[in-house]
This record gives structure tokens, sequence and C-alpha cells, in this order.
């Protein structure tokens, strides 16, 4: 089981995702968050095929397409965190922390 924490930024929220092998080709998703249309997302995504995630061709990961669908910023690191949970899970990354730190200097 691959265990994700996303603090999304600004917006204060905070998501969890825990991705599980569910004894297929699929992995199993369970998404907690504070933010409403993430939790859209997760009512509506709940096991994905990890080498579709994995890839942007062809139609690109469910996860992203679904992200397009119910969250209405671009920017938001939560689906992002959701495929790496995926990749984990499914052998396909390292468990390695990611990171975007953001400034900006005065002018």
């Amino acid at each position: 089981m691959a265990q994700v924490e996303i603090s999304a930024g600004v917006c204060g929220f905070t998501t969890q995702v825990t991705a599980h092998k569910n004894g297929t080709r699929q992995v199993a998703l369970s998404i907690a968050s504070e933010c409403q249309a993430i939790q859209r997302l997760a009512a509506a995504l709940t096991e994905v095929d990890p080498f579709q995630e994995f890839t942007n061709r062809g139609q690109g990961p469910l996860t992203l397409q679904l992200a397009r669908q119910y969250c209405s910023h671009a920017a938001c690191p939560v689906p992002t965190g959701i495929i790496k949970a995926v990749e984990v899970e499914a052998g396909l990354a390292l468990p390695v922390d990611v990171s975007i730190k953001v400034r900006k200097d005065p002018a």
C-alpha cells in the first residue's frame, strides 16, 4: 500500500491518498480531502490501470482526464500526487518525496 499526503498550497486543503493493488492489473484508490472538487474527483476515481496513469500517450492518465472535469484549478498538485501514489504502489516509481517551492522576488 502506498500513501501520499498532499498540501495543496494557498487554499489550505490537505488530501490523503491511499493506493492498493487489488489482485488484478488495477490499483484501487482511497482519496480523502477537505476540498469539495477533490471529493468529487475521488468519487469518480476509485480504480485505475497504473500503466495508463504512467504515460501521456493515447488519452493519457484517467486521473488527469477526470481532474479536468472536476478540478477547475489547473495548477492543483493533487492529481499529480494521486498519480505518484499509483506509480509507487505499482512498482513503477520509488517512494521518494517531491516538492514544488514557490517564491516571488521583489521587483
